[in-house]
């Protein structure tokens, strides 16, 4: 198999599908659907647990997305107690194209892969666009959402900027996608090092044509959907970094002010997607809202040995990254990441890192 971008990766592959292997950490299973017309959707499993499903924030490829240390620090935690689901949108990733997308396509769609794994209850985390998506699907399927958490979200489209910098953002991508994917990497990742926004500006390109990011960001600006946020039933926490820079903080709380019951948490870091910066927090927000919130150390079983922090900095410490690299990774000082990786070492009663990789690649 060959990289969007030439790089050749091989993928070991299963009668089931891909398996893509994260090093010592569990790997992400991927698997395909079939939506109505015939489109083959690609979706990913990992971990344990009742199912999480995680739809696409924005353009998706569950191969390279795996690839990210920072991807996998965010979502391992959440697979220890959970089945995270996610998927690549149509057109995006390994899933077939689906012309003209909508609000209502992007519905049917998760609705195609929920029907597929046989839930019929699961809970949903909608970040960023997939906010809206999330919203609607409850709206309409109120019986099959236990509970909702949306990251970074919004209700209506034209709020998010306006028209002069919308008309900006979608002619400098179409202009020149290589700028383009170089500047929505810098906004949607504002606290992440450069070789993670390095990384998410060629997986942007790979992914998806200048004409089909364009296309994606229309579908967010003309998203909606203010009038039905009165009908949400599920429990629902709406969380949001104070200085996001894609989408702005105040569209979050009137988000939660909206829906009958939300609870809004309010976040520290600029970066928009949850993986980028400081990820500790959301990872809290989200397992409490889940009812998953890690038990008291002396309990030692393999879930809640570590926090959801030092369950971070032990599979990038697995990964073989350093002080150094770990700090710059998840946006913290180098001596806070050594303080982890000490606490982590008393934790588990080990020596070395060799040991901490060995307890992970157990363990996770």
């Amino acid at each position: 198999m060959t990289l969007a971008w030439g790089s050749p990766w091989p993928v070991p592959r299963t009668a089931w599908g891909l398996v893509v292997d994260g090093g010592h950490e569990p790997r992400l299973e991927i698997r395909f659907c079939a939506a109505e017309g015939g489109a083959r959707i690609a979706y990913g499993t990992v971990g344990d647990g009742p199912p999480l499903i995680v739809p696409p924030a924005w353009i998706s490829h569950l191969e390279l997305s795996w690839q990210d240390p920072a991807v996998r620090a965010f979502l391992l935690p959440l697979a220890a107690r959970r089945t995270v689901v996610l998927y690549d949108k149509p057109g995006c990733g390994l899933s077939d194209p689906w012309p003209g997308q909508t609000l209502d396509t992007s519905v049917q769609v998760l609705r195609t892969v929920a029907d597929h794994l046989g839930r019929e209850r699961f809970d949903l985390l909608g970040v960023s666009t997939a906010a809206v998506t999330s919203l609607a699907f409850a709206v309409r399927h109120p019986e099959r959402v236990g509970r909702l958490i949306v990251y970074g979200g919004y209700a209506d489209g034209s709020r998010v900027a306006s028209p002069q910098v919308r008309e900006a953002v979608l002619g400098m991508v179409r202009a020149h996608w290589g700028l383009g994917s170089d500047v929505l990497a810098d906004i949607f990742m504002a606290d992440a090092p450069a070789d993670t926004k390095a990384h998410f500006a060629r997986l942007q390109r790979g992914t998806a044509t200048a004409e089909f990011a364009c296309e994606l960001l229309e579908q967010c600006y003309e998203a909606c959907v203010t009038d039905q946020l009165h009908k949400v039933v599920t429990p629902t926490a709406v969380l949001h970094r104070r200085g996001d820079r894609a989408i702005p903080y105040r569209l979050g709380r009137d988000l939660a002010a909206r829906i009958p019951d939300a609870q809004l948490v309010t976040l520290p870091g600029r970066s928009h997607f949850p993986w980028a910066g400081d990820s500790a927090p959301v990872v809290r927000a989200v397992l409490n809202h889940l009812g998953e919130t890690p038990g008291p150390p002396e309990r030692r079983s393999v879930d809640d040995v570590l926090t959801p922090r030092q369950l971070q900095v032990a599979a990038l410490v697995a990964d073989g990254l350093s002080n150094r690299q770990i700090a710059r990774r998840l946006g913290i000082k180098e001596r806070s990441a050594e303080g982890h990786v000490e606490r982590i070492r008393q934790r588990l009663d080990v020596r070395s890192r060799a040991q901490i990789a060995a307890w992970w690649a157990r363990n996770r």
